[in-house]
């Protein structure tokens, strides 16, 4: 059986210019990884990461940016990166970031996802964050009210280059990823599903890379020494 192509994103997540994950979006539960974001990032690319996903929290829930470090990260690097959190135009396309998640502002407004599809075709991915089966906006901390497989149809929208889907009940756990979801998501839509949240084994890679979706992020599982870039990226490949 050929599978399609599955593409690890090993996660950097910024707070205060600071390597961090929180345990399912809390940013009361926050551990602190590294201060040197750039150095992880080079560390990542050295050991073959095919892209790097950087998040800025801070921005996501409007208490500050991480912009600067965002795109020193990305004129850092020669492999692409993709980020979220805050996005709400193409300005960071335009400073080397290879693709940006819009996630509210999506959620908020689809037209400006149609607009931002139109003139970076293929750069725009769509963050589709819930919480059972609910999308949440605003750095997971409000509910929109509508569920994932309804959002995810309105926004299917021509030239998103994916939906990065986050089960944020499973972020940060290591507990495994919600493959029964992602495979409902799979079927329900034609952009492909980079998946988030859950991974905490080689065996959470191969059950992602079996299910047919595009990518998978990788955060805590990487930080924790569950296992390296470079074992993933074979897992992904395999």
């Amino acid at each position: 059986m050929t599978h399609p192509p599955f593409d690890l994103y090993p996660a950097i997540d910024l707070r205060g210019g600071r390597v961090v994950r929180l345990h399912q979006g809390d940013f009361d539960r926050e551990t602190v990884y590294d201060d040197d974001p750039i150095s992880v990032a080079r560390a990542f690319e050295a050991a073959g990461a095919p892209w790097i996903h950087v998040v800025d929290l801070d921005a996501a829930r409007r208490a500050g940016s991480n912009r600067d470090v965002v795109v020193a990260i990305a004129r850092a690097v020669e492999v692409p990166v993709q980020t979220g959190g805050g996005v709400r135009d193409g300005s960071l396309l335009d400073e080397g970031i290879a693709r940006v998640v819009v996630g509210s502002a999506a959620v908020e407004d689809p037209g400006l996802v149609r607009t931002l599809a139109t003139s970076y075709p293929d750069r725009i991915a769509v963050g589709l964050d819930h919480w059972g089966g609910e999308v949440k906006v605003r750095g997971w901390e409000q509910g929109s009210g509508r569920r994932l497989l309804d959002v995810a149809a309105e926004l299917a929208l021509p030239g998103v280059a994916a939906f990065v889907v986050t089960d944020i009940s499973r972020d940060a756990t290591l507990v495994g990823p919600d493959l029964d979801g992602l495979a409902a998501m799979r079927d329900a839509t034609a952009v492909p599903v980079i998946a988030s949240g859950g991974v905490g084994s080689l065996d959470d890679l191969a059950a992602l890379r079996a299910l047919g979706v595009a990518g998978v992020i990788v955060g805590k599982a990487i930080y924790e020494g569950r296992f390296g870039v470079e074992e993933a990226v074979l897992a992904c490949a395999r």
